[in-house]
């Protein structure tokens, strides 16, 4: 499956000169990342996960957050009862680099 290759890979820190990713490059990895992701304008991505309980949604998100400080790349949040909502993107471009990718297959395998 194409998001496990994603998954697999490891975030690289940013700088203000990373470029942003574009046109074809972002359809490419928005393609490979699958699984009811949403970009947003380019700039993000989002996605909303279900849960039985607030307690399900709340492991899913200490999981979710564990990765992201272990990627040193950190999403957005939201936790309510039985739902979590991600939103990725690189801070230091205001924009998405394939690191926003990374973190989001990374987040649908601990799942």
């Amino acid at each position: 499956m194409a998001t496990s290759e994603l998954a697999r890979k490891k975030c690289v820190p940013c700088t203000g000169e990373t470029p942003r990713l574009r046109g074809k490059q972002l359809d490419e990895f928005k393609h490979q990342l699958g699984n009811d992701w949403r970009m947003v304008d380019g700039h993000h991505l989002e996605k909303e996960y279900q849960f039985q309980d607030f307690a399900g949604a709340l492991a899913f998100t200490n999981r979710v957050g564990a990765v992201a400080e272990a990627e040193g790349h950190h999403p957005e949040i939201g936790l309510t009862w039985g739902k979590v909502r991600l939103k990725i993107w690189t801070h230091a471009i205001d924009g998405l680099s394939e690191n926003d990718f990374i973190l989001a297959a990374k987040a649908d395998e601990v799942l």
